[in-house]
């Protein structure tokens, strides 16, 4: 029970965060999207992402900085690996499942649904 607790508290924080992003700057989703795998990458080099990974699970792993999280860890083991090639390519093995359901999903909805042009 406590861990599922953990889980929302970190994972609704850092969602909180970027909807405070959203509603109180003038930065746009995409933006804001960058900043947490940028956040990510970054605060998993220093290696302080893995801790909190440990303390909140999917509430730190789910979230965009989990991606950045997985991004860099991917590089770092592809390095360890094949060298610097890996660098390159270890993070993209390492997110590739993520990725694949990401474009799947977003086919099968655009399948599924009709976009609406927006009024401005």
């Amino acid at each position: 029970m406590i861990m599922y607790l953990k889980v929302f508290l970190v994972g609704g924080l850092l969602c909180a965060i970027g909807e405070a992003l959203i509603l109180k700057t003038k930065l746009t989703p995409a933006r804001i999207l960058v900043a947490y795998i940028t956040a990510g990458v970054l605060i998993s080099a220093t290696g302080l992402y893995t801790p909190l990974v440990r303390f909140a699970g999917a509430g730190a792993t789910v979230p965009l900085t989990g991606f950045g999280h997985a991004l860099a860890q991917g590089a770092i083991q592809g390095v360890q690996e094949t060298g610097l090639i890996g660098a390159f390519t270890g993070g993209l093995t390492a997110t590739a499942g993520g990725i694949a359901a990401a474009i799947f999903f977003g086919f099968l909805a655009a399948v599924c649904f009709r976009a609406k042009p927006k009024d401005y």
